[in-house]
């Protein structure tokens, strides 16, 4: 169906009145029975003075890329970051850095499309496969958001379980209050679930930049972990864990969930005005990601100063981490300061989770509910799993169903980075804007790698469960 384009929005329309009119000019290679917005509520919330200097451009875009960097520093990456430092000192540095920089280009392709197109990553799948196709993305999706969920809930519960002795089952539920305050947060505006976000941010960079001064960590070392070494290649557990950090940097959400909050900008929807976006929110995308990396290295580096070559190679869960770090370091502040970190990690994780939600199950099926509706099946998806275990089988059954998410993780991927790649390298869907070749074969070689570390993890799992 056509769609006008409509390069002024009227900030005061409804919801409903913006959902019946599209504010992109989409490309005739793309099709929908109703073009509809990503994220209606906020969609073009965030006014963009086309004429303003540099400075206050990039604060205007800035705030998605936060959001999406959240992913890359929840609780689910800290298991592997602490076994590679426990174990291998400070060598796997560069693993977490070429990670990042693979996340950084896929990222930029997922705010690309979204600008581009004025459609999310759901909605372009929507618009592109058949009606059962798109079903069955949107379930395995589900799946996996769900399973995402459960480590970044989990994460929440054990912190809360550190810090104030508060039950596991009792820690998960208090977890899901996050809908109220995601639901409270998007009435008042955008701006104020990114500045909750970056704040949690700051208070989890605050915490590890304490650590990294109390472990007195050796910076010769850590230069010397930032470069490739061949030894990862050849030591079979070194590889398996750095196959693990590889695996599970991208996460499959993040990409739906940048297509979608990068439209929350209302800029002139004109080759010029999406030029612009595109620099300013890769440019927001890429020192949020940055951050990541300074996080997660900062984990691996704290595991490595603190448990390598003094006897806690094996250190790899995060309760044992927690109950160690004080005793090793000799500094009152360290354990709790990591379990606060663990606590805004996960909470914030479980923020965009929920918002990824709404986005995955609207885009694929172009259903409407209500807000609080919307959030209540998410968050129900994971928190249902996580008391159970939690309430049945403790810490034990917790680690195990954190093994199982990053697998189901895993299985989904590839199901998300190819979309995104063959839509942004479609000239008829994108244009001036498609992919040039060298970003093209870059995109293809890194979805070859992801794919393939996460088949051998599949692979890996499968031979143990059945050892």
């Amino acid at each position: 169906m056509p769609v006008e384009n409509n390069d002024n929005i009227n900030t005061n329309n409804s919801v409903e009145e913006k959902e019946n009119t599209h504010p992109s000019n989409i490309s005739k290679g793309w099709h929908s029975e109703a073009q509809t917005l990503s994220l209606p509520e906020v969609n073009a919330s965030i006014q963009v003075n086309p004429s303003a200097n540099f400075i206050r451009k990039l604060f205007a875009f800035s705030g998605p890329g936060f959001l999406v960097a959240v992913g890359y520093m929840d609780p689910g990456n800290w298991a592997t970051d602490l076994a590679g430092g426990a174990q291998f000192g400070y060598l796997l540095l560069s693993v977490i850095m070429i990670s990042n920089l693979m996340a950084i280009l896929l990222q930029h392709l997922s705010l690309k499309l979204g600008i581009v197109s004025g459609r999310d990553l759901a909605q372009a799948c929507r618009d592109s496969y058949s009606r059962k196709f798109t079903i069955f993305l949107w379930i395995i999706c589900e799946v996996a958001i769900a399973a995402c969920d459960l480590a970044e809930v989990i994460g929440s519960a054990v912190a809360l379980n550190l810090l104030f002795k508060i039950p596991l089952v009792v820690g998960v539920i208090i977890t899901a209050a996050d809908v109220l305050i995601v639901l409270y947060l998007q009435n008042k505006g955008f701006r104020y679930i990114e500045a909750l976000v970056v704040a949690l941010i700051g208070v989890i960079g605050a915490c590890f930049l304490y650590e990294l001064i109390v472990s007195n960590p050796l910076i010769k070392g850590i230069l010397g972990g930032f470069i490739p070494s061949s030894e990862i290649i050849v030591n079979p557990s070194m590889l398996y864990i750095a196959i693990g950090i590889l695996g599970a940097t991208v996460m499959p959400h993040n990409l739906y969930l940048h297509s979608s909050i990068v439209q929350t900008r209302k800029y002139e929807r004109t080759a010029v005005g999406k030029k612009m976006a595109i620099k300013f929110a890769t440019i927001d995308s890429t020192f949020a990601l940055s951050l990541a990396l300074f996080i997660n290295a900062a984990i691996l580096i704290l595991s490595a100063a603190t448990f390598h070559g003094t006897g806690h190679q094996n250190v790899a869960d995060i309760s044992d981490a927690y109950m160690l770090l004080t005793p090793l370091l000799g500094a009152s502040l360290a354990s709790v300061l990591f379990a606060v970190a663990l606590l805004a990690s996960g909470q914030n994780a479980t923020l965009t989770g929920t918002m990824a939600g709404q986005i995955v199950m609207e885009g694929f099926l172009n259903i409407r509910l209500r807000p609080w509706v919307r959030r209540l099946l998410t968050r129900l998806l994971a928190i249902i799993p996580a008391v159970i275990v939690a309430g049945l089988y403790g810490e034990s059954g917790v680690g195990s169903l954190l093994i199982l998410s990053q697998v189901i993780l895993s299985l989904q991927l590839s199901f998300a980075v190819v979309p995104l790649i063959m839509f942004t390298s479609d000239k008829l869907k994108m244009g001036e804007f498609v992919n040039p070749l060298w970003l093209k074969i870059t995109a293809w070689c890194i979805a070859v790698v992801i794919i393939g570390l996460n088949a051998f993890l599949l692979y890996q799992f499968i031979i143990d469960f059945f050892k």
